[in-house]
């Protein structure tokens, strides 16, 4: 139920809605104009720090549309059938590259707007610099969607109360973060979360370089098209 960097590069074959999709996609953004907006596949851009990702990457997906006013305010259009298997994760990035033991902090503000139709999850995606170690953090959830793994009980860190899950996608280790009730806006201090990962429970190396940190929505089915806002996000760490 996670992507990967590779699984997220790989060519996905998509529907033929592809051009309908588009059309009405961005007629569903918001009425002030977008500084920037896409119904490309792999589309991309660099706003404010952040870099916004269509990321339409699994197999059988239909049309998506982002749209951005600015790096920490954009949303997409999503219309992907209920046929099972993660269709997409558009996301804004912000780029880290600092190992967990040197961050003096690591935290991030979210506000979202979310459907209450679907399968989705709304997440933090956080890569190594290697891609070796994968930490999603999901906020909320709608929908039949699930973490790779097995259950490791439960945690509070951060400012929140988790379910955790580990396990591997085949090509990294995953720590998964479920919140145990749906938020759709709240503050995140990453850096205990980490810290936990590695020296509570010794899964990854103190040294590790966090390098990109990722938040979006992994979308399986969002039938006759749904919006995901990002009505604020920020990422900060030093």
């Amino acid at each position: 139920m996670v992507t990967n960097a590779i699984r997220k590069i790989s060519t996905a074959i998509l529907a033929p809605a592809m051009a309908l999709g588009a059309t009405v996609g961005l007629a569903s953004a918001p009425a002030s104009a977008a500084v920037w907006n896409s119904c490309d596949q792999w589309s991309s851009t660099n706003l404010d720090g952040y870099k916004l990702y269509n990321n339409i990457w699994g197999s059988g997906a239909g049309s998506q549309c982002i749209w951005a006013n600015s790096g920490t305010n954009w949303g997409v259009w999503a219309n992907h059938p209920n046929t099972g298997g993660i269709k997409s994760y558009p996301n804004s990035t912000k780029t880290i590259n600092k190992t967990i033991d040197s961050l003096g902090w690591l935290t991030s503000n979210y506000n979202v707007s979310v459907p209450s139709s679907g399968a989705y999850n709304t997440s933090y995606d956080i890569w190594d610099d290697n891609h070796q170690y994968e930490i999603m953090l999901w906020v909320n959830y709608h929908g039949a969607v699930g973490p790779i793994g097995s259950s490791q009980g439960n945690v509070s860190l951060g400012g929140h109360s988790w379910n955790v899950y580990k396990g591997t996608n085949g090509s990294n280790q995953v720590f998964s973060f479920l919140r145990t009730s749906n938020s759709n806006s709240g503050t995140v201090d990453v850096k205990p979360i980490l810290s936990w990962i590695a020296h509570t429970k010794g899964w990854m190396p103190g040294n590790e370089i966090i390098g990109d940190v990722q938040f979006g929505y992994e979308v399986t089915s969002s039938s006759g098209g749904l919006n995901f806002t990002t009505n604020n996000l920020t990422v900060s760490g030093g």
